[in-house]
């Protein structure tokens, strides 16, 4: 299991530094990322070290965080465990890289990517281990090819791996970006996946892989084809409006964010998700057929953007 490990992160650190490369060059490269090394050491509730690399105020992105961890605790999180209740109380390894990138142009959409393992050993001394992850879109603005080029991505990196993940993985993506505190769905959703080992370590891994590989596929075309779309201030009202439902969702909901705090991550690096600028509004309401308008009765809603 170690050497599995082994390649588990170095597959993580790589799509890491591959990513934020690319990114760096999409933002125009005058903004530096930051480089956030830390480390847990035995005192406290978990031990690893982890890379977090963030850049702010960029000229595309606004905030574009994109983090790696690799820990070890001596018990699975709540959170973890409440679809596998043998496990609880089990010792556990996690490793994972998640990103969250705002964008400045409220025509650029959010978006939101992780991939993980978690590996834990119960008291019968039998390593058991899973993966998890996705990508999920959060436009301020909706554009149909968008959604269907982002979906379509999604889909060609799940297929070789078995034609039923896609739709079984899309709907699971509607199902938890959902703010059921509102009855809302976060965005237009994407794939998600958790508590995976069904093609077993090498497999899973594998279609793990895929998932990572395709993002900069799924997100960097409608980036270039939205960044110059010119925008005032009514569009930037309801772009920092609609974070705030991200906020909420991130909070309230995020398994990931829960099993950080809960295991005693570091919640500088767990909160990089979080928008530079946000604003609530009391019941607001969309002016009936606006773009705004059409974003929540067209695009917040599960729908079938391949069909």
């Amino acid at each position: 299991m170690a050497d599995f490990v082994t390649q588990v992160r170095s597959y993580l650190t790589g799509l890491q530094t591959r990513i934020i490369d690319r990114v760096h060059a999409m933002d125009g490269g005058q903004v530096a990322f930051v480089n956030d090394a830390w480390e847990k050491g035995p005192q406290e509730m978990l031990q690893g070290q982890g890379l977090t690399r963030i850049m702010e105020q960029g000229v595309v992105f606004e905030r574009a965080g994109c983090g790696f961890s690799h820990v070890k605790g001596p018990k699975l999180p709540p959170s973890a465990t409440q679809h596998r209740p043998e496990l609880a109380g089990a010792p556990f390894e996690a490793m994972g890289v998640s990103l969250v990138f705002h964008p400045r142009n409220p025509y650029v959409p959010t978006v939101h990517m992780n991939v993980r393992m978690i590996a834990a050993t119960p008291a019968s001394g039998e390593t058991v281990a899973w993966f998890g992850g996705g990508m999920d879109l959060t436009p301020y603005y909706g554009f149909e090819e968008d959604a269907v080029h982002f979906h379509r991505t999604c889909k060609e990196a799940l297929d070789p791996y078995g034609e039923a993940f896609y739709p079984r993985f899309k709907k699971w993506c509607d199902e938890y970006f959902c703010l059921k505190h509102r009855g809302e769905q976060r965005g237009v959703g994407g794939v998600f996946f958790d508590d995976f080992a069904e093609l077993g370590l090498e497999g899973s891994f594998a279609m793990l892989q895929s998932v990572g590989d395709a993002f900069l596929k799924a997100y960097e075309p409608i980036v270039q084809r939205r960044q110059n779309t010119p925008y005032g201030e009514r569009e930037r009202a309801h772009q920092l409006y609609r974070r705030g439902r991200y906020v909420e969702f991130n909070l309230v909901w995020d398994r990931g964010t829960h099993f950080g705090l809960q295991s005693g991550g570091r919640t500088e690096s767990i909160l990089l998700s979080m928008p530079p600028l946000v604003t609530w509004s009391y019941q607001r309401q969309a002016e009936p057929g606006s773009p705004e308008d059409r974003l929540m009765k067209d695009f917040l809603v599960p729908r079938d953007w391949l069909a």
